[in-house]
């Protein structure tokens, strides 16, 4: 398995990576992407639009789910997809234009059907800018769009997946 410390030559973190805290991290077992908040991120005020937190989100489940081994385009090719069905944000504070933002996700154990992720928007000073909840489901795609179904059951490489993202990062440095 490859590690997960992805870190620069002078110590910072690389832009647009899912990474690992140490065990001493009080983030421990979460998921960690890091981005920037770009132009096409804000609106004319130049404070982040509320669509681009939700590309975030999805960004940050792609990035952790190939971390945990299983790329999402590979379930895709097999005619799985894990669409969202439910979601929810309470923003605290605005990010603005220029801030550097880390966005923490906690993947809980499946409820029933549901694969809830909760995920937390950090400022730059560390402060909370945003909290998120998504729970997503599996469906296997067919034609016409009225075979498409839910599963209960998780194929064999997706419960290995969702166990590793249930668990966290690994926590030592391969």
């Amino acid at each position: 398995m490859r590690s997960l410390w992805l870190i620069s030559a002078c110590g910072s973190f690389l832009p647009n990576t899912v990474m690992q805290h140490p065990d001493s991290s009080p983030d421990a077992g979460l998921w960690r992407l890091e981005r920037t908040v770009l132009p096409q991120h804000t609106d004319h005020a130049g404070v982040m639009w509320h669509g681009a937190y939700l590309a975030w989100l999805e960004e940050a489940r792609v990035e952790a789910l190939a971390a945990a081994g299983l790329a999402y385009a590979d379930l895709s090719r097999r005619g799985l997809e894990l669409p969202v069905v439910s979601l929810a944000i309470e923003y605290r504070q605005a990010l603005q234009h220029g801030d550097r933002v880390q966005l923490l996700s906690r993947v809980l154990p499946r409820q029933g059907v549901k694969l809830p992720w909760e995920s937390r928007f950090l400022r730059p000073d560390g402060s909370l800018a945003a909290e998120a909840r998504v729970d997503l489901v599996l469906v296997e795609l067919a034609e016409p769009p009225a075979g498409r179904r839910l599963l209960r059951r998780l194929p064999p490489e997706l419960a290995t997946a969702v166990g590793i993202l249930v668990a966290g990062p690994p926590t030592t440095p391969i």
